[in-house]
């Protein structure tokens, strides 16, 4: 059975509250940011701690989308000495969705019906790679108590971040509540991860837990504007890109990716075609088309799918 739009469709009329669209909106801009992730709470005896991680850049964050219900924000990085650009994540925010995808492990994706009671008044964020392939989602709603704004999620499971996969095989899947706070002079994004090495048979064996913290904190005297031009130079090639995934991530049973844990075979396809665009050179539908072909495929349909 056919599921209906991936964390686009409302489950519910009703209208989002102003204070919070105010809120997502309010990311939008030009940011120096920190990002450090720390390992905390030690859960599997005789593992001893990483080392913390920390990591700094420039980085515009630029509304695609605007409506009533749903709001697109598009992450790029700059380096403002050589004013290179890189697209980096995009968060996709949906007012009572009705469904979201969920990572199921290895390289695939599902998607599921959110439960009316976490969806209703809530919002949805997912989040997507630097080429759009899904990340996570995950729901909850916005608070505004004493003129703060705060964004906190369910628990959700999500992939190794890139930081990791290349260099850690003791776990394979992050169990996750994020936060999102807008604070004076910007805004902040709290991770509360679990590092869990999720087995074949279903059993889990948790590793360590880990504290992400990135402080998106807003510039006046960075030049953004590569950032912003490459962005209106490439923005109708990343939404036929969009839709491609959209194909696959509206519907049940969602999708697998056919490529390594790193992605970069698709992530390399499709940036050398937006670098093409940039440059004034067509790319055809069709190239967009094999290159999902030969990287993308729906999700394996198993017992506990066919019956959502």
């Amino acid at each position: 059975m056919l599921l209906a739009l991936c964390a686009c469709g409302p489950a519910f009329a009703g209208d989002p509250p102003d204070a919070d669209r105010k809120a997502i909106l309010a990311m939008q801009g030009g940011y120096e940011v920190d990002f450090a992730f720390d390992e905390t709470t030690l859960l599997k005896p005789g593992y001893e701690r990483a080392a913390a991680e920390r990591a700094a850049g420039d980085e515009a964050v630029i509304v695609v989308e605007d409506t009533p219900a749903k709001i697109v924000l598009q992450h790029v990085l700059v380096d403002p000495k050589s004013g290179h650009v890189t697209k980096h994540w995009r968060q996709d925010w949906t007012f009572e969705a009705a469904k979201r995808f969920e990572f199921d492990g290895g390289r695939t994706w599902a998607v599921r019906g959110i439960p009316a009671d976490l969806t209703r008044g809530a919002w949805t964020q997912c989040v997507f790679e630097v080429d759009d392939a899904p990340r996570y989602c995950g729901t909850g709603k916005w608070t505004h108590e004493r003129g703060v704004s705060t964004w906190t999620s369910d628990t959700t499971w999500r992939p190794l971040p890139r930081r990791e996969y290349t260099r850690r095989s003791d776990y394979n899947a992050l169990e996750v509540i994020n936060r999102h706070t807008i604070v004076a002079g910007g805004w902040t994004h709290e991770q509360l991860n679990t590092k869990v090495l999720r087995k074949a048979d279903g059993s889990r064996e948790d590793i360590v837990r880990e504290f992400g913290f990135n402080d998106y904190r807003k510039v006046e005297d960075t030049d953004f504007k590569p950032a912003y031009a490459y962005w209106d130079a490439t923005k109708d090639y990343w939404a036929k890109v969009r839709a491609r995934w959209s194909a696959l991530l509206d519907v049940s049973p969602g999708l697998h990716l056919k490529t390594k844990i790193d992605g970069m075979q698709l992530i390399m396809a499709l940036f050398t075609q937006a670098d093409d665009v940039q440059q004034d050179k067509a790319v055809a539908d069709a190239d967009i088309d094999k290159a999902f072909a030969d990287w993308v495929e729906p999700a394996a349909v198993t017992g506990a799918a066919a019956n959502r």
